[in-house]
């Protein structure tokens, strides 16, 4: 599920699921992407943020065991596309643990704020899954050559070393977490800025992006293809439930 509402002209987008540490269903990635579609004309600019002590799980792979991997991926891939549509600025406001997916989809963003409390964590190596929403493409143009080893390791990155990494932006107090996430939104489009056409001009091409989806979509062909993919979606799930 997620919420949405505006305040000071800024959409602010909540994934409001906690009791699953907001894990995104098909549902809600289709949801987050028309959201983003919609505000990315109406509104001044866009926030993302999570509910409880999560940004979100990522994909919840507890519903994703049986389906069509590559379905999952794509469903993926549209949100990071609709970020990369708008002409507003997008700010990922990351309250706690971003992973997999969810953690992939905030590296399109134009800023990342978090707290003392955010994580980044890319477990989708040592679960037989791939990388999705343009991450090899986007992770190497944020963090550089560290980009292999946070995939390959998949191991958790804490605030202080994601803001390093160059994965956060900047790291400030929980109970102004959103309120920073919108002054930034503020002070980029603030009267006379010139926002939109630097958005276009220093994003990430469409073409760069496509291009990426197309790997990243063809890997999923792989991993699902092999048996790894539902395997360790399945050993995932018995864990869980153990």
């Amino acid at each position: 599920m997620i919420d949405v509402t505006v305040r000071d002209e800024v959409a602010l987008i909540t994934l409001a699921r906690p009791d699953k540490l907001n894990a995104l269903t098909s549902a809600m990635r289709a949801d987050l992407a028309a959201a983003v579609r919609e505000h990315g004309t109406r509104s001044r600019g866009i926030v993302v943020t999570g509910t409880g002590r999560a940004f979100s799980a990522g994909e919840d792979i507890h519903q994703a065991v049986g389906r069509s991997l590559v379905e999952e991926v794509e469903s993926f891939h549209d949100m990071t596309r609709a970020v990369l549509e708008t002409r507003v600025p997008v700010v990922a406001a990351v309250n706690g643990l971003a992973v997999g997916g969810a953690a992939e989809w905030t590296l399109c963003f134009d800023s990342r704020i978090g707290t003392p409390a955010a994580e980044y964590f890319f477990p989708e190596n040592h679960i037989g899954l791939s990388i999705s929403n343009a991450a090899s493409q986007l992770l190497p143009r944020l963090v550089g050559g560290r980009a292999l080893r946070l995939v390959l390791d998949s191991a958790r990155t804490s605030a202080d070393d994601a803001l390093a990494a160059g994965l956060l932006d900047e790291i400030v107090p929980a109970e102004t977490l959103v309120e920073a996430a919108i002054a930034r939104v503020h002070r980029w489009t603030a009267p006379g800025t010139a926002t939109a056409v630097h958005l276009a001009l220093l994003r990430p091409s469409a073409a760069e992006v496509e291009r990426a989806f197309q790997a990243e979509t063809e890997a999923a062909k792989q991993v699902e293809a092999s048996g790894i993919a539902q395997a360790g979606m399945a050993a995932f799930v018995n864990r869980s439930r153990g």
